[in-house]
């Protein structure tokens, strides 16, 4: 291949991956956004607490669908290429989101919303894939900061598409009955902050699949992976180990949910065995895949030192942080809503989901070139900090929206937090691929992050404990939700300490 085609190839590449990862931020912040309306409709007559409780419970259910789809996606990937699973992860997440906008009741919702999740986490670590691999060495800490602003990008636009969308319900009414469309089918689909709407849009990305069927080839690495033969050892009868522990994952969010009276010491022996069976799970078609090529006379890969060590603190830096950002910034939004009056006009949610996405894009884009001028472990350390910092700021000193002096510190303690917790995710792409070969580099990174993701479901679960803690010592439910939070960010604490059990990869070529 020219050098002029293997630049465009590239371009390509990174375009797509791009778009997919915009998406994929459009599409999680929906549910911050339409979460407590749609939490409204299809549960009425429930209680504020009941609905936050439920609200943590789908944030737990994304996560663990995320963490299936990110290890299912990432065998795929591994398996029939990254272009054909990118292609189709986005399909899943685009087009279940958009069909959670026609859910009439809590249970398919869930569901919907489980099976976009999938989709959601499976993208991620097959972009990151495909573009390293398509890039090579070059320019890496670019393509990091690249690969970290784009979903917060698409963060963005969710609030900003909102804004706009509820600052013009009565044009969009208008042009929906000129379009024929029934009273009673635009009440339906604008009411309670239009949810429904916004809920729909979240279908419009797969369309990016046109792009990526029309220009973008197969990387490199991954065809001299195929022309060795060595990704027919990926089977599919592995999958039904990612099936258990699925499972497993979906038991352990059901006994710590309200809907289960199970008490806290059965929960949580529960938890530890269910746990244990979806690392097994999870683990399994990497296992078994490695134990095929070892057998088969290929290249040795030693699971059981370097790539298990790096697997397993991959996953605990992962879950650090993913524990750290659904405990904080995607609660944000809604927590935020406590600060005006019920009823009132002023969009406190999307200027959330906006000053934080703002931050997130910045933060995200400026912390590679950092990590690759400090060094890997100084520069998670230093975010852990920040972010410990930044959490407790935003929701220990906002107390009301009314003066402009609380609305602008409301604004700026919102970039910050958004900010420092996101940052993670410019660092994460170029520091992940560099602790596994080509051959294991999709699913590696699949397993760490989305590993990170079960354990950020169960914390994530432990915020309405929390929650109903503090409301005995407190007056105000907007300050025990806020101390909730406030508490679930001390995990940065751990990230100071694990990091310097990683190795540190600063100037690492990808092999």
């Amino acid at each position: 291949m020219s050098t002029t085609n293997t630049q465009r190839a590239a371009y390509a590449a990174l375009t797509a991956a791009f778009l997919g990862w915009l998406f994929d931020g459009y599409e999680m912040g929906l549910f911050p956004l339409i979460g407590q309306p749609a939490l409204q409709d299809l549960m009425p007559g429930t209680s504020a607490i009941v609905r936050a409780q439920t609200f943590s419970v789908f944030i737990a259910l994304y996560l663990v669908g995320a963490a299936t789809g990110g290890v299912l996606f990432g065998w795929l990937g591994d398996k029939i290429g990254r272009v054909k699973a990118i292609m189709l992860a986005i399909f899943s997440y685009a087009i279940f989101t958009g069909l959670c906008g026609f859910a009439t009741h809590l249970w398919p919702f869930a569901i919907l919303r489980f099976i976009a999740s999938l989709g959601m986490g499976g993208e991620w670590s097959l972009g990151v894939a495909l573009v390293n691999e398509a890039w090579g060495g070059r320019d890496r800490r670019w393509m990091a900061a690249f690969i970290g602003a784009s979903s917060n990008i698409g963060f963005m636009i969710t609030g900003i598409f909102s804004f706009k969308l509820n600052g013009s319900i009565d044009s969009i009414s208008h042009g929906l009955l000129n379009l024929n469309f029934s009273q009673s089918t635009i009440d339906y689909l604008t009411h309670n902050r239009a949810w429904r709407l916004l809920a729909i849009s979240g279908a419009i990305p797969a369309l990016v699949n046109v792009f990526i069927f029309r220009f973008v080839k197969e990387s490199h690495g991954w065809q001299e992976e195929k022309k060795s033969g060595r990704t027919a050892l990926w089977e599919t009868r592995d999958l039904a180990g990612v099936l258990i522990a699925a499972i497993a994952a979906l038991v352990i969010i059901y006994v710590w949910s309200p809907f289960c009276g199970i008490s806290k010491l059965g929960a949580l022996i529960v938890s530890v065995v269910a746990g244990l069976i979806s690392i097994w799970g999870y683990l399994l078609p990497l296992r078994n895949y490695l134990k095929r090529l070892n057998s088969g006379g290929h290249s040795v890969v030693d699971l059981d030192k370097k790539t298990l060590k790096n697997l397993f603190i991959g996953a605990g830096l992962a879950s650090v942080v993913l524990l750290g950002t659904w405990g904080s910034v995607q609660q944000a939004a809604r927590w935020s809503s406590g600060l005006i009056a019920e009823g009132s006009a002023i969009p406190i949610m999307e200027y959330t989901v906006m000053a934080s996405s703002f931050g997130s894009i910045v933060f995200a884009f400026l912390t590679p070139l950092f990590a690759d001028r400090l060094g890997r472990r100084i520069t998670y350390a230093l975010l852990s900090a920040s972010s410990l910092c930044a959490a407790l700021i935003f929701f220990k000193t906002n107390t009301s929206f009314q003066t402009s002096a609380e609305q602008y510190r409301f604004i700026v303690t919102a970039f910050l937090l958004g900010g420092t917790t996101a940052s993670f995710y410019g660092f994460f792409p170029l520091y992940l691929p560099e602790l596994f070969s080509t051959k294991l580099r999709a699913t590696g990174q699949g397993f760490c992050y989305n590993f990170g993701r079960l354990v950020a479901a169960v914390g994530t679960l432990q915020l309405g404990n929390l929650t109903l803690l503090f409301s005995g010592y407190t007056h105000s439910s907007l300050q025990a939700f806020g101390n909730a939070y406030s508490v679930l960010s001390m995990v940065y604490l751990l990230g100071i300490i694990l990091i310097w059990f990683a190795p540190e990869t600063k100037g690492t070529e990808l092999a």
